[in-house]
């Protein structure tokens, strides 16, 4: 996702010129008209600035404004962190999702700057999208979600994380499913340079 701040000059004007030949976007993911299916979404703060994790009654708010977002979708997981956050979403209108997510954004960012005194200030980056392509991708997915708090260091273990649906996954799915597909389904490099 940040590749583009390590090349050089060069590599940015053929990268540029290759996706405008192509009517792709400019400088993010392209994104599906519409459509329904199954998608991993992700959004980070700019720079990675941890902005919704100022204080822990943010994050609450955050994640109920989140979920307000996405009732008309299916959450299979999710997980919110102090500068991102990923859902699992199973959705009938992708471009209708993506579009209520910016709105979100929108509010969040004039709220949070006008409570942190810093109009103006750039909060999020952009929103990511990936279909998942089949099972094994889903569950892969999952676990990375429900694993990211672990990755980053934030807790030794998916459920000690508040903002997260691990509890309930594991709630509901048992330790040792949960540990079944974990072993069959590793994450291994996925994601892998996405919010280092």
């Amino acid at each position: 996702m940040y590749a583009w701040r390590r090349m050089a000059p060069e590599q940015r004007e053929h990268v540029l010129q290759w996706r405008k030949l192509r009517s792709r976007p400019w400088h993010t993911p392209p994104h599906p008209l519409g459509g329904a299916g199954e998608f991993h979404i992700s959004a980070a703060c700019y720079e990675h600035a941890s902005i919704i994790g100022q204080t822990p009654e943010r994050m609450d708010a955050f994640a109920e404004a989140l979920h307000d977002v996405l009732e008309p979708c299916q959450i299979r997981a999710w997980c919110l962190l102090p500068n991102h956050y990923h859902v699992y979403i199973e959705t009938a209108d992708l471009k209708q999702t993506l579009a209520d997510l910016g709105r979100l954004h929108g509010r969040s960012s004039f709220t949070w700057n006008g409570e942190d005194q810093q109009r103006g200030r750039h909060v999020w980056h952009s929103i990511s999208d990936r279909q998942i392509r089949d099972e094994s991708h889903g569950w892969t997915t999952l676990n990375y979600i429900h694993h990211n708090p672990v990755r980053h260091g934030y807790v030794s273990k998916w459920q000690e994380w508040p903002w997260s649906s691990a509890r309930d996954y594991l709630s509901h799915t048992g330790a040792a499913e949960a540990l079944w597909r974990w072993t069959h389904y590793p994450i291994l490099d996925y994601g892998s340079g996405w919010d280092d």
